[in-house]
């Protein structure tokens, strides 16, 4: 079943302390947490989101599933770029989604997750 923009953006702003916005350009809407990128979509296409990936993960994602590739215009070996056509499966999409958000909260400084505790 394919997954549609609302349904990524309202499952990413669910998440403790993200900020969304458009540092790049207007078609890409980029999901942060401390500052730092958990996850990206182009809002004119929707086809697929950009995630953060333990590494080790990443390969044997992209070896299991064709709708999982490197990340596109990202790091290869920490990105990956994940079909939202159906191809990939619902669950699996937030699962990585939390992944890659749990990734990047946890590589905050002990400064930064207290300025977001205590906002």
């Amino acid at each position: 079943m394919r997954i549609y923009l609302e349904d990524i953006r309202s499952y990413c702003l669910s998440k403790d302390f993200t900020e969304e916005g458009f540092p790049f350009d207007e078609n890409t809407l980029v999901f942060k947490v401390g500052g730092k990128m958990y996850a990206l979509i182009d809002v004119e296409k929707s086809e697929s989101i950009n995630l953060k990936c333990n590494p080790e993960r990443a390969e044997e994602l992209r070896e299991n599933n064709e709708g999982i590739i490197p990340g596109y215009h990202m790091s290869k070996k920490h990105w990956n770029t994940v079909s939202l056509d159906g191809i990939v499966d619902q669950k699996l999409v937030f699962e990585l989604i939390d992944h890659s958000y749990q990734l990047v909260y946890a590589s905050l400084t002990k400064k930064v997750k207290h300025e977001l505790e205590n906002r």
